[in-house]
């Protein structure tokens, strides 16, 4: 990939788009690319952001400004709907992580279809971007595909958590693409970020015996471990190739390429593999409908509080995410998180804190 500059990337940098804020894990891309959407006229489809749909625009004058801590409100629910689909992915065992992913997709795009026939953007894009859009759907179906396996092979709050270092590979690629600026601060989060993977991974020549408790798991936890670093890196580069198109895409077509590409790359992983197989029983099969629906609010919701809400307190509010992670972990999963992973997860979450608050305030001036 070639360094992104030249107008295209001098366009981009007047909409300013927060890169290292802290984003939901399988949602970072959809987090990007709703910011890069212009708030919805006072007559506007709350989903679709087009014309008026349905309902009359009212003036100006006459609309009402949104609830206080709405676009907060948002956010939660969004948190809360992605880590329900992250649990119910983990308790999806008997089906691999690419066939789930391709369900996913499969699903969004029985919901994308019908926005992208009203909205009229077509279902290839503008030919200048659509070699961009050919990358974000390659780069965010793996990025999908690795989380969900990271979910599968590690616990939930370890991938969950380790999947907050995004914001640190958005700053180191967005350096190297799109020529922006890395300092000692973001310097400074790295480290901070190494450091709590470190805690999380506790490998065996760094913390002896410690490791070794985890006994024959420990095989499963370091694949699941560097499938939560992939993701993290697959979704810092989709967040570059978002931000470069900025607003000369439509959000829905983006979502497009990604759930078509995502499933034509799941359905070669799976043939490759050999793993193709349908749910066993009706448990399983209601976990992967849920994944979608679940999936697709948590996108809704986002999209509705970036609307609203500063970028910047929703990034902060993302942090909810590690929270209901360590809940669902020990609530469902009867899997109490080690000491090391709390360590781990403060490290983390105060890098993706301290990236987005610098960042708001950069923003702000």
């Amino acid at each position: 990939m070639r360094p992104l500059d030249g107008p295209g990337a001098t366009e981009l940098q007047e909409h300013r788009l927060p890169l290292t804020d802290i984003t939901p894990p399988a949602a970072s891309e959809e987090l990007a690319a709703a910011e890069a959407v212009e708030t919805p006229g006072p007559g506007s489809c709350c989903l679709c952001r087009s014309s008026p749909c349905g309902s009359r625009a009212q003036p100006e004058a006459k609309k009402k400004a949104p609830c206080p801590g709405l676009g907060l409100f948002y956010t939660l629910l969004s948190a809360f709907l992605f880590s329900v689909g992250s649990l119910f992915v983990k308790k999806v065992q008997d089906i691999h992580a690419v066939e789930i992913s391709a369900f996913r997709c499969v699903f969004q795009m029985l919901v994308v279809i019908p926005c992208l026939i009203y909205r009229k953007t077509g279902f290839i894009g503008p030919k200048d971007q659509r070699i961009f859009l050919v990358l974000r759907g390659v780069l965010g179906s793996i990025a999908m595909i690795l989380l969900y396996y990271a979910f599968q092979t590690t616990s939930l709050a370890d991938a969950t958590v380790i999947s907050f270092s995004c914001p640190v590979f958005t700053s180191i690629f967005a350096c190297i693409f799109l020529k922006e600026k890395y300092g000692l601060w973001d310097a400074l989060f790295t480290a901070f970020t190494i450091i709590g993977v470190i805690f999380i991974v506790r490998p065996p020549f760094l913390f002896g015996s410690n490791a070794s408790r985890m006994s024959e798991s420990y095989s499963d936890h370091l694949k699941g471990t560097f499938a939560s670093v992939g993701h993290a890196v697959f979704a810092a580069l989709t967040l570059v190739i978002l931000r470069k198109m900025g607003k000369s895409v439509d959000y829905f077509l983006t979502i497009w390429y990604y759930v078509v590409v995502g499933l034509v790359v799941s359905t070669i992983i799976l043939f490759i593999l050999g793993e193709w197989s349908l749910p066993y029983c009706g448990l399983d099969r209601l976990f992967l409908m849920l994944i979608g629906l679940f999936g697709l609010g948590g996108q809704v919701f986002l999209t509705k509080a970036i609307q609203i809400e500063k970028a910047g307190l929703v990034a902060l509010m993302r942090t909810m995410d590690v929270v209901f992670a360590f809940i669902f972990q020990i609530i469902f999963l009867n899997d109490v998180p080690t000491w090391w992973t709390v360590g781990g997860a403060l490290f983390v979450v105060a890098s993706s804190t301290g990236a987005a608050i610098r960042k708001w305030c950069q923003s702000s001036k």
